[in-house]
């Protein structure tokens, strides 16, 4: 569906915490690390950038904007969200059904430290 999505950080250390720790429960491996930049996935497949902004100014996160990831399974939903919490994120809707989206939905929305809106998502009936 995509090729990759980059997200701003205005503090690279708090971030590569944080999504070391998410990237790892959703089983994206980091793909490098070079000079304030990580990168998570593989080469030829879906990727996530952080980066402090191209342009030099501050960071922000978009009002309406999040990124949701794909999850196996309702229990790595769930270690999703406490990764996130316990690495300097926030909550912003705790691991649960969304049934008002389909009868399987089961989701959990986060912001990473730099505010950006992140959620895993498992489409699957649980078992």
């Amino acid at each position: 569906m995509f090729s990759h999505v980059t997200l701003g950080t205005n503090d690279y250390a708090k971030a590569e915490k944080f999504y070391d720790a998410v990237m790892a429960v959703l089983g994206h491996p980091v793909m490098f690390k070079a000079s304030g930049t990580a990168a998570y996935g593989t080469p030829t497949g879906p990727k996530v950038f952080i980066v402090p902004p191209f342009d030099g100014k501050p960071a922000r996160s978009g009002n309406g904007v999040h990124v949701a990831f794909v999850a196996q399974d309702r229990a790595t939903v769930d270690a999703f969200h406490e990764a996130a919490i316990a690495n300097g994120g926030s909550d912003e809707g705790a691991p649960g059904p969304r049934p008002h989206y389909h009868k399987n939905y089961y989701g959990a929305y986060v912001r990473d430290p730099d505010g950006n809106k992140l959620q895993a998502v498992c489409h699957r009936a649980p078992r």
